[in-house]
């Protein structure tokens, strides 16, 4: 796993006390409830720097009354084909990403879905809620990262240009 070495510093940051601006999903997937134990053990904030994060934890300001988070994907480079298609496809398909440049291993990934999958798990431990509670959408233009539904039907929503430079 790519993000594992991610793990200890994070650990040890949390026992000296220091906030963390966290942009490694991979701690929080192998270790989030540790993490996030030790966190609250003391005091310290988990700030999210990827996207999807960073925009729901811009939105979430009161979790009372809160329905579901829902994140955003861009349905990748598989969006538009069909079932044949994709039995067909191989690496260089999964790795044309119409929207972001990104390493290999994050782009098939993306190509798949699993990295939204791994977003779920993160945002679980992040905001403390029920993975039945945390919706995926399909948004090819990618404008909206994440938003925030309440139970009396409002949504906050962060949007921005397809940009990392925003979190």
């Amino acid at each position: 796993c790519s993000g594992k070495i991610g793990l200890k510093p994070t650990l040890k940051a949390i026992d000296n006390g220091i906030n963390i601006a966290l942009a490694n999903k991979e701690t929080l997937v192998m270790a989030g409830d540790i993490v996030m134990k030790e966190a609250q053990k003391y005091g310290v904030e988990i700030i999210p720097v990827d996207s999807e994060h960073s925009a729901i934890h811009q939105c979430l300001k009161e979790k009372s009354g809160l329905k579901r988070l829902i994140i955003t994907a861009s349905g990748g480079p598989f969006l538009h084909s069909s079932i044949d298609e994709m039995k067909n496809a191989d690496s260089n398909h999964a790795l044309a990403h119409p929207r972001w440049s990104m390493g290999k291993k994050i782009t098939i990934d993306s190509a798949t879905l699993m990295n939204k999958g791994l977003e779920i798990i993160e945002a679980h431990h992040l905001f403390g809620v029920d993975y039945k509670d945390i919706k995926t959408v399909i948004h090819p233009q990618s404008v909206v990262h994440s938003a925030v539904e309440y139970k009396d039907g409002s949504v906050i929503a962060q949007l921005g240009l397809p940009s990392m430079h925003i979190p």
